[in-house]
């Protein structure tokens, strides 16, 4: 049994680093997972979080934009485009951001629960 007390959520989410070792980088692009970790070994393409980033993301940057929107909209009252001009590329970026940061967060939170392939060699 892996020892999973010192796995830390925000360094993997916030920084990509290995939930096991905390050493490795675990995205080789935005969003992409390497297959392990080069520094520990750690399997990581045994990891699936599904739709779970996802759900909270569309969550936060919605209610985010929302409550944005509405405030520029009632403050300055803008044209239309200028909204799409302000809140389409906010919306790529805190999305792809924050994708990144839950990914690494759900991927440690599953390892710290056991609940990804572990390797108990190390």
């Amino acid at each position: 049994m892996a020892d999973t007390s010192n796995v830390s959520l925000y360094a993997t989410g916030v920084l990509g680093l290995c939930p096991r070792c905390n050493e490795g980088k675990i995205f080789s692009g935005p969003l992409e997972l390497v297959e392990a970790c080069p520094h520990c070994q750690l399997d990581l393409k045994s990891h699936d979080n599904g739709d779970g980033p996802a759900f909270f993301v569309i969550t936060i940057v919605g209610f985010m934009v929302t409550a944005l929107a509405a405030y520029v909209e009632f403050q300055y009252m803008p044209p239309f485009w200028l909204h799409a001009v302000l809140w389409i590329p906010f919306i790529l970026i805190a999305s792809i951001g924050l994708l990144r940061i839950f990914k690494g967060m759900l991927l440690a939170s599953q390892y710290k629960h056991q609940l990804m392939g572990h390797d108990d060699s190390s």
